[in-house]
């Protein structure tokens, strides 16, 4: 069965451009009408709601509706902004391409030479003789309704050209007047902020050389008061690891655009004749409210063939547990009591190689450490195993200690500017990648713990920011380089061990964007599993990537980061809602602790099918101090919702929430779920229970479940239950 969204709509592809010069794509509800008319590039009459199967009289009508009156000052008739904008076409506004030769030919003039079309997807060349450059340009819309657009950029002069920037841009229209972006910190990723859409630039660049905690992750422009539900939005995402430049400008000439690009360093980037660059992937989604938008995101992912095919395993770590202590009969006991409640993946965390007894030496130094295995890491792998779990591993092998072994080899392997080393960050330096010998070594090493050992997962830290990160000796930024080489490092990797699992963890959540996921199977959300700090971390991290490729684990009764405390079913009803696992001293547990966990672990195991599948929802609650989010089945067969309380309501009790995302016109039966089904709050200790928080529940419609939704709990803050959603009509 269809789910009762546009996404799911697959649409008539586009011919080779016809006498209008116009590009007609439309899929999954989204139209993208390009015009390619009179040899300049590409120009986006509509990026949005599909607009039907417009023949070409009305698209040229379509096109004429939409030009703005001449108004004649920067040039002589309207302003056409391309994908690429571009001086030569009157703009003055952010360039798409930044650079020059010598000083000269800063300015292009492309003219396009040809135009391709297939399934979805538009390429096109153009040429600038007199500046010598030639650039191919890629824009497609997705099956899920994305549009993603990148350019590659060549010198075809003889002498070099110093490229500072490329932007790709798309317009929006003036009706969007409402921005929202992200920034953070490390333990606090992905925190929304919304401000007006004004005229001016709206810029965020990250300058980390990873994808950034302070990034702006996705930068969404909307109708005013917006929501996961209400809305239009249309939403860019830069696809890049390193340095980027995200944008929002609107400008006197009607026109509102967004923009990205990767952030370039000086003289970081010079094209020799006939060498080229090519921009990272931009992503961009329209939709109906942010559910909508995070949709197709989702699905895209979902499509992909490196996809994780095999249900996410219940994930052990060992780090909250034991830190650097690593002993073999103590790591033995964590793993039968990590087995008794229902792991199958034991992820051993660092302090396993060379000197490492603590977090200031031996990064580098990828031998097991004969001090502490003097028998390898097999006696413990064999042992998880036995229990039919899986074996993982940490690593960060883009770091470097200067107390290290290979530092004391290759001291010229250290990203510094040429004069100097930076300062450390963690104890730590950056790895130069971009050497060819760094590159081989790091290859080498990891190859053999891989081929040593039957490690089915690994860990893969990074837990600086790229600070002066240079090419000795000469001291040429490195980060654009730098990045490149963990993209083939990963890509190599994967080709010898195609069955490893790789998680993405970067400080936590430092390193999160849809190009490092092409090379590995999660990240981790945040180093924070303070589960109240999580659920906003979390919920705001699925704003772009699915719940499946997400870490999200259950924490020991006191966090480790915030030292705040929270019951056992706040906790895991938190992690439930993504790649489940644990990072708690389970040795240390209380035995009703064990049990109770072990219930969610089981509940999980039930719905992961759901969770990892489904359509994440979130409701538009009036009242700050309640939340409700949840996966309804594409089918709209089932779903499950969270109901938290972040604080005390100002309502008492709080009244009734909507459960969005399931059929209008299918009955369902609603119920709470068990382990959270025990609305903890004064209420229910008084005895006073709410009347159809039953076994036997409630059944309605969906359409009466979404548009007046059931009576809330009152609950404590700090807390959550779980809702059940079952279509039971014929249907």
């Amino acid at each position: 069965m269809t789910p009762p969204s546009s996404a799911g709509t697959p649409a008539p592809q586009p011919s080779a451009p016809a006498g209008s010069g116009l590009i007609h794509l439309r899929r999954a509800g989204v139209s993208l009408l390009l015009d390619v008319s009179g040899g300049t590039l590409p120009r986006v009459v509509h990026w949005g709601a599909d607009l039907g199967a417009l023949g070409e009289e009305q698209l040229t009508a379509f096109r004429l509706a939409q030009r703005p009156q001449p108004i004649g000052f920067s040039v002589d008739g309207p302003v056409e902004v391309a994908v690429l904008p571009e001086q030569s076409a009157g703009w003055l506004g952010t360039p798409g391409l930044v650079g020059n030769r010598g000083g000269a030919d800063f300015s292009t003039a492309f003219r396009v030479e040809r135009v391709e079309t297939g399934e979805g997807r538009v390429a096109i060349t153009a040429a600038d003789p007199t500046a010598a450059l030639g650039l191919a340009l890629t824009v497609e819309l997705t099956p899920a309704g994305l549009v993603r657009q990148r350019a590659t950029l060549t010198n075809t002069g003889d002498s070099p050209f110093a490229l500072d920037a490329l932007h790709l841009t798309l317009p929006v229209p003036a009706e969007a007047t409402e921005l929202l972006d992200f920034t953070g910190h490390h333990l606090r990723e992905r925190a929304p902020q919304r401000t007006a859409f004004t005229q001016g630039l709206r810029v965020r660049e990250n300058r980390t050389g990873r994808t950034g905690f302070d990034a702006a992750y996705l930068l969404a422009a909307s109708t005013e008061g917006f929501g996961n539900r209400s809305g239009e939005v249309w939403a860019l995402h830069t696809a890049w690891s390193g340095n980027h430049r995200t944008f929002a400008e609107r400008t006197f000439h009607s026109i509102s655009l967004l923009g990205s690009g990767e952030l370039l360093l000086s003289g970081e980037v010079v094209l020799e004749p006939g060498s080229s660059y090519t921009s990272p992937w931009s992503y961009a989604s329209w939709g109906r409210g942010l559910d909508e938008v995070s949709e197709r995101f989702h699905r895209h992912l979902r499509a992909r063939g490196n996809h994780p095919k095999t249900p996410r395993p219940v994930v052990v770590n060992t780090w909250e547990a034991v830190y650097f202590d690593h002993d073999l009969e103590r790591l033995r006991r964590l793993a039968d009591a990590a087995a008794q409640v229902g792991a199958e993946r034991f992820v051993l965390d660092d302090g396993w190689f060379g000197a490492r007894r603590d977090d200031r030496r031996a990064l580098g130094d990828w031998y097991v450490s004969d001090e502490v295995w003097p028998e390898g890491l097999g006696p413990l792998i064999r042992h998880v195993t036995g229990l039919g779990m899986q074996f993982g591993l940490w690593v960060e092998p883009e770091m470097i200690n200067e107390d290290s072994d290979l530092a004391r080899a290759h001291p010229d392997w250290i990203m510094a500017t040429g004069g100097r080393l930076p300062g450390r960050a963690r104890s730590q330096q950056v790895l130069d990648l971009a050497r060819p010998e760094a590159f081989a070594y790091i290859l080498e090493r990891l190859d053999d713990l891989l081929t040593t050992y039957p490690i089915s997962y690994l860990k893969w830290d990074h837990n600086r920011d790229l600070v002066e990160a240079g090419h000795q000796p000469a001291g040429r930024a490195g980060v654009h380089d730098q990045t490149l080489a963990v993209y083939r490092l990963l890509d190599a990797l994967r080709a010898r061990h195609p069955g490893v699992e790789i998680e993405s963890c970067s400080s936590g959540g430092g390193r999160v964007d849809l190009e490092i996921l092409e090379r590995t199977d999660r990240v981790w959300v945040s180093d924070c599993i303070d589960a109240l700090e999580r659920q906003r971390i979390q919920r705001w991290t699925n704003a772009l990537i699915p719940l499946e490729l997400m870490g999200t684990h259950v924490g020991a009764g006191l966090a480790h980061t915030t030292d705040r405390r929270h019951p056992l079913d706040f906790r895991a009803g938190t992690a439930l809602f993504g790649h489940f696992g644990i990072e708690w001293d389970l040795t240390k547990a209380e035995p009703l602790d064990l049990l109770r966990l072990r219930e969610w672990v089981d509940l999980y195991k039930e719905l992961r099918g759901l969770l990892h599948t489904g359509r994440s929802v979130h409701a538009d609650h009036p009242d700050p101090a309640l939340e409700l989010g949840g996966v309804v089945a594409q089918d709209g067969s089932e779903a499950v919702y969270a109901l938290v309380a972040h604080g005390t309501s100002a309502l008492y009790p709080p009244g009734p929430v909507r459960l969005p995302g399931l059929l209008p016109g299918a009955v369902y039966h609603v119920r709470p779920q068990a382990p959270g089904d025990h609305p903890d709050g004064n209420a229910h200790r008084w005895g006073v229970p709410l009347p159809w928080w039953t076994e036997e529940g409630v059944r309605l419609t969906g359409r009466a479940l979404e548009s007046a939704g059931v009576q809330a709990p009152v609950l404590f803050p700090e807390r959550l239950v779980l809702l059940r959603a079952t279509r039971v009509d014929a249907g």
